[in-house]
């Protein structure tokens, strides 16, 4: 019996995860933000995320990346993660989810 897990499976482990990390400024998770670009995950289980940070002086700048990292690397089957700060392209709200913009009374 294989025990192993997929990479898919651990990409839907990986966002439940991300869904539970919110931007302290704003009442809505990361992930509904828009705030992470890109989940990899390779054959040995090691996790790469690209983020961005709502502003460069976020005041989170040096925390909430290492939230991502120390939650992430803790799911069941992750090898090591990795993340990584990109301001390119840079965060804006059209990144948000709707569901993200609704709890926010964007729309």
């Amino acid at each position: 019996m294989d025990t192993e897990m997929d990479t898919a499976e651990l990409g839907e482990k990986i966002v439940k995860v991300l869904k539970g990390i919110y931007d302290p400024e704003i009442p809505v998770d990361i992930y509904e933000l828009g705030l992470i670009y890109d989940v990899m995950v390779n054959t040995d289980n090691e996790v790469k995320i690209l983020m961005t940070l709502t502003s460069p002086n976020c005041p989170v700048a040096e925390s909430l990346p290492r939230e991502v990292e120390e939650k992430i690397t803790k799911i069941d089957g992750v090898k090591s993660t990795e993340v990584e700060i990109t301001f390119d392209p840079p965060w804006s709200k059209d990144l948000m989810s709707e569901e993200a913009k609704l709890e926010l009374g964007m729309l």
